[in-house]
This record gives C-alpha cells, sequence and structure tokens, in this order.
C-alpha cells in the first residue's frame, strides 16, 4: 500500500466504511479485506475527488430575508405576516401623517397626507349613513391604515404589482381590524360605502390640489353626489396626526361603549 500517496491513511479512514458497504452490495467485485481496496475501484483523481466532497464543510445556508418594521413604538411588525399584537395606533397616526397622497404631486408647501384624507373620508361616510354604527365609522377612518408602513400608491401602480401586493396589503388590514375589535373582512357594504367616500375625497383632492381638470377627475372618480363640498389645505405633520388620534379615541370609545355587555 502506499503511504503517501492519495490513498493515504486519513484519506483511507474517511472512505473505507463507504467501500466495504459496496462490497457487500457486491461481494463479486471485490474483497472487503483488500489491501488495496480503494485503488480497485477508483483513480487517484477520484479518490481525491470523493474525499473532497466527504470532507468539505458544507455550505451555511442564507438567512432568511427581513421581511418586519421596526417601530416608535418599540414594536416590531412582520409585514408578511402580520400580528394583531404588533399593532399600536400611535404608530398608525405617526405613519399616515408622514405619508403623502398622490406621491407627493400636490400643490403647496405642505404634502397632503393619508391621515388627512382619511379623516374626510370616515367625515363622508357619516354624511352618507346618519347613524352609521361607530364600528363601521372607526373602519372608515383605518382603510389606509396599512399605508403607514408600505406607503400609499396610486391606483394604476397598485394593479400593475398584481395580487402579491394586494395580498400584503389585505393581511396588513386584517391585523389592523382585529387589533381594534372590528371584523377582519368587512361586510360588502360597507365596502361599497367606505369606497365611494374615498373616491369623493380623491375627487377633491384631484381637482384642488392635484392638477386634474374637473372633467378628467369625474371620468376617474365619479361626482361627488350627497355631500358637502370641502375646500382642501393641507394640514401640517403634526397636526394631522394628533386629529386623527383625537378622531379614532373618539370613535374607539363609542364602539367600546356599545359592546360592552354591562351598558
Amino acid at each position: 500500500m502506499r503511504r503517501n500517496g492519495l490513498w493515504n491513511k486519513p484519506v483511507r479512514r474517511t472512505l473505507l466504511p463507504f467501500y466495504r458497504a459496496f462490497a457487500r452490495r457486491a461481494p463479486l467485485a471485490c474483497r472487503c479485506d483488500a489491501p488495496l481496496l480503494g485503488e480497485a475501484f477508483f483513480n487517484q483523481d477520484e479518490q481525491l475527488s470523493v474525499a473532497r466532497k466527504l470532507t468539505s464543510p458544507r455550505p451555511k445556508q442564507a438567512a432568511p430575508a427581513r421581511a418586519w418594521q421596526r417601530m416608535l413604538s418599540g414594536r416590531r411588525l412582520d409585514l408578511l405576516d402580520p400580528s394583531p399584537v404588533d399593532v399600536e395606533i400611535e404608530d398608525i397616526a405617526h405613519g399616515l401623517a408622514r405619508v403623502a397622497r398622490w406621491n407627493g404631486q400636490t400643490a403647496g408647501v405642505l404634502p397632503f397626507s393619508v391621515a388627512q384624507h382619511s379623516l374626510i373620508v370616515e367625515d363622508f361616510c357619516t354624511q352618507m349613513k346618519p347613524g352609521w354604527p361607530a364600528k363601521w365609522r372607526l373602519s372608515a377612518l383605518l382603510h389606509d391604515a396599512p399605508e403607514f408602513v408600505i406607503g400609499d400608491m396610486i391606483s394604476p401602480f397598485k394593479s400593475a404589482l398584481g395580487e402579491h401586493y394586494k395580498s400584503i396589503e389585505r393581511r396588513l388590514q386584517e391585523a389592523i381590524h382585529l387589533r381594534f375589535g372590528l371584523p377582519a373582512i368587512l361586510p360588502e357594504t360597507v365596502e361599497k360605502t367606505i369606497k365611494r367616500a374615498d373616491k369623493a375625497s380623491a375627487f377633491f383632492e384631484a381637482t384642488q390640489l392635484a392638477g386634474f381638470e374637473p372633467g378628467e377627475a369625474k371620468r376617474l372618480f365619479g361626482a361627488p353626489t350627497g355631500l358637502v363640498p370641502v375646500t382642501l389645505e393641507a394640514l401640517s405633520t403634526k397636526t394631522a396626526q394628533a386629529r386623527y388620534l383625537r378622531r379614532f379615541a373618539e370613535l374607539l370609545a363609542e364602539h367600546q361603549v356599545v359592546n360592552d355587555p354591562k351598558s
């Protein structure tokens, strides 16, 4: 046996169990106690190749990509698998007051925020549905809440991104609803009312802030009917955030009183 060649003791100790197993499966092809067993089946290049494969360290698996967002509250919200316990209204209000509608393409010094838009939508829903339960008005206020972490995208771009984006947005919305005692999935009639108010707000924003002609805005969003027209002026981040939190507190308190069995 060559003691200084490739078929040396370290390699022999590594490969011999495999050769013996092969000999048991094919006893006529070799003898398991043959002194040059390895060389009977492998040339030097093959020995070296097998030895490298058996003794080389396994490659490290790449760590999964981070999908969570750290909030100022200290929460870590998993965007792909959100949990209601990681949702805080302070984080939502902070984010929405800093997310611009229309990708920031609005007239004026200040951006028109999603928080301010949400306040208008809730008010329009109240006008459309006098006496509407607090839980549905709260749902209207939170209708764009997922945008506090995924931002506001114009509708054509959302459509281009397809179902994957929609599923992320939907899971976030369901977690937010559950966090504040709302149904994960809203009734269709409620969704339609909120959507109508959303389009009405978009019409006023488009014509007053985003540079749309009335005819174009009417074609895209429909003409608002049965609503008190609004004159829009962008609020500061601080004011929009404070008003959003205040309105949320009012609606949540009303919602909780209705659902309190003692009341």
